[in-house]
C-alpha cells in the first residue's frame, strides 16, 4: 500500500499500478522465469511491473518488456483490468492493467529479473501451479478472446 497525504490532510491507503502483458509471436507466448529473489520466484510469468510515476500505461509496457525479455512490442492492446484486492500470492495490493501484444524484433538483453524467456505454445503452457500470480487467468481469458472474438476490454 501507498501512504498518501492530500492537500486538506486528508490520509489514503492507496494501490500500486502494474501491468502484466501477454507477449505473442507466431502464435506462441513469451513467459519469463522470475527471478529468486522475487515474490514468486523460480516460477513462469507474464513480463511486466510496476507504473512508473512520469510514464503511461503503454510506456510501462514497451518499458517492462524491453527490460524483462529484450524485444520491443508493437499494436498493444487492452485485454482487462485486475482489481480484486486479494490477488492470489501478492504481498501488497496491486490494480494491474493487463495487455497483449505483438513481439517485434529482439534489440536487448533482458535484466536480472528473470533468469530465462520462453516461447511457449498455447497448447504447452506450464500449469498453474508453476506459473506466477494470477498469470494463468489472464492467459486462459486472452485465448477464449481469441476464440470468441468478444469486445475487449472485459472488465468484470
Amino acid at each position: 500500500m501507498i501512504n498518501c497525504i492530500f492537500e486538506d490532510d486528508g490520509k489514503a491507503l492507496l494501490r500500486h499500478v502494474c501491468v502484466d502483458v501477454l507477449v505473442v509471436k507466431n502464435d506462441e507466448l513469451l513467459l519469463v522465469k522470475r527471478a529468486n529473489k522475487l515474490l514468486e520466484g523460480d516460477k513462469w510469468g507474464l513480463a511486466g511491473g510496476f507504473v512508473d510515476r512520469d510514464e503511461t500505461a503503454k510506456q510501462a509496457v514497451e518499458r517492462e518488456v524491453f527490460e524483462e525479455t529484450g524485444y520491443r512490442v508493437e499494436n498493444i492492446k487492452l485485454l482487462t483490468i485486475r482489481d480484486n484486492p486479494d490477488r492470489p500470492h501478492e504481498d501488497r495490493q496491486n490494480i494491474a492493467f493487463v495487455f497483449f501484444c505483438e513481439a517485434k524484433e529482439k534489440e536487448g538483453e533482458p535484466d536480472s529479473e528473470s533468469t530465462e524467456q520462453k516461447w511457449f505454445s498455447f497448447d504447452k503452457i506450464p500449469e498453474e501451479n508453476i506459473v506466477a500470480f494470477d498469470h494463468y487467468e489472464n492467459i486462459k481469458l486472452y485465448l477464449e478472446y481469441k476464440k470468441e472474438n468478444f469486445n475487449i476490454p472485459i472488465l468484470k
